[in-house]
């Protein structure tokens, strides 16, 4: 069965050849899923966390890769289902440590630089993305996680599907209604 064939994904023949232990392999799955991982993680537990989180993922996905066979929501599917998981104990554990008297807060949105525009454009920027981080957070958990995937990580519906445990239809319908409920919390606020 040619790559193409399995689920329309071309990683059939690189996550064979990492299951067999080919550490270029790993490398190259790695270096395309890392700036996606690494934008969902910082969205999810913060730019100090977020290394951590890709480390785990990447450690708990080379030790379990003998359990993965490729479906259509393809090797990224997996890897984000993972770091979902990851993501949801850091908050577990965040949470116990905040009840015992650690660490209470979880900060659960990256740092964006203005770097390479004007002193005024980057006010304008930094107010838009104040607004809309603001807005943001009045989704529910669930929405802002799947728009997490599919738009700062960048999933196709299937992956995001894989990684949330729904069906793709449910995943596309959901986003929907979320960008809708955005757009609706946007223009209320600019009001």
């Amino acid at each position: 069965m040619s790559d193409e064939m399995v689920g329309g994904h071309a990683d059939g023949a690189l996550v064979e050849a990492a299951r067999a232990g080919d550490h270029d392999a790993w490398h190259e799955l790695y270096g395309r899923a890392y700036p996606r991982l690494r934008a969902y993680a910082v969205r999810r537990v913060g730019p100090v966390d977020a290394e951590d989180v890709v480390s785990e993922t990447m450690a708990r996905a080379v030790a379990g890769i003998d359990g993965f066979r490729l479906t259509s929501a393809g090797f990224d599917g997996w890897l984000f289902g993972i770091a979902r998981r990851i993501c949801v104990d850091h908050h577990r554990a965040a949470e116990r440590a905040a009840r015992r008297g650690g660490r209470a807060a979880v900060v659960t949105s990256g740092d964006e630089s203005g770097a390479g525009v004007s002193v005024d454009e980057g006010l304008l920027l930094a107010d838009e993305h104040v607004q809309i981080r603001r807005v943001f957070q009045q989704l529910t958990d669930g929405e802002r996680e799947l728009l997490e995937l599919r738009v700062i990580a960048g999933l196709s519906a299937d992956d995001t599907a894989m990684a949330l445990g729904k069906r793709p239809g449910a995943v596309r319908t959901a986003q929907s209604r979320a960008l809708a409920r955005l757009r609706v919390l946007l223009e209320g606020d600019d009001a």
